[in-house]
C-alpha cells in the first residue's frame, strides 16, 4: 500500500527559500551529547542513586529506543515523499502523514527522546539535562523559523496542517 500523496510545492515567496542558515539541530543535539559524556566523565553527574537502578536504566533504554524509532521512520517518510531532510535546506513537500501526522517534528522530538534516553540508561543527569536544553535551543533556533518557511511556500495548507498537529507532543486535532 503506498503513502498518500502530499501536496506539490507552489511558487515560494523569497523569504521562504531557506529556513536556517546552519543546521542547528543536528549541532545542537550532538553538541549536547557530547558535552553531557565530557561533564559525566570529568563531574560525575548529579543523579541520586535511587534513579540509578536497573528498572530506570532498562526504561531509558527504551526511550533512546523509541527516540531512534522515531528518527527512523520520520527519515525515512521523508526519502518516500522524495523531499529535502536537511534542516537548513528549504523543502520540496509538505509532509503530512507518517509521523509528521502526529508531530509537527518527529526528528527533533526523536532526537530529544534519544538523549533523555540516554541519560537515564547511563545514568548521567548530564545528559537529561541537555535534552529539553537542546530541545527548547532547537525550537527556538530552527523550528520555529522552519515553520515560517513552511508557512509562506505551502500558505493555506500548511495552515490547516499547524493547526491539526502539534509542533512537539500533544493531541491531534481531527480533521474539520
Amino acid at each position: 500500500m503506498t503513502p498518500p500523496q502530499d501536496p506539490a510545492p507552489q511558487d515560494p515567496a523569497p523569504d521562504a527559500l531557506t529556513p536556517n542558515r546552519l543546521p542547528w539541530p543536528p549541532l545542537l543535539y550532538g553538541g549536547g551529547l557530547i558535552a553531557a559524556l565530557v561533564l559525566g566523565a570529568l563531574a560525575p553527574s548529579f543523579w541520586p542513586g535511587l534513579l540509578a537502578g536497573p528498572a530506570v536504566r532498562a526504561g531509558g533504554a527504551l526511550v533512546a529506543g523509541l527516540g531512534i524509532s522515531l528518527d527512523l521512520w520520520a527519515i525515512v517518510t521523508l526519502h518516500r515523499a522524495r523531499t529535502n531532510i536537511l534542516p537548513h535546506r528549504p523543502a520540496d513537500r509538505l509532509v503530512t502523514h507518517g509521523p509528521f501526522a502526529l508531530t509537527r517534528n518527529p526528528i527533533y522530538l526523536g532526537n530529544t527522546l534519544l538523549l533523555l534516553g540516554l541519560g537515564l540508561a547511563l545514568a548521567n543527569g548530564w545528559l537529561v539535562a541537555a535534552a529539553p536544553l537542546a530541545a527548547l535551543a532547537t525550537d527556538r533556533l530552527a523550528a520555529q523559523r522552519e515553520e515560517r518557511h513552511l508557512a509562506a511556500k505551502f500558505g493555506p495548507q500548511f495552515a490547516a496542517y499547524a493547526a491539526r498537529v502539534p509542533r512537539w507532543i500533544g493531541r491531534a486535532r481531527p480533521l474539520p
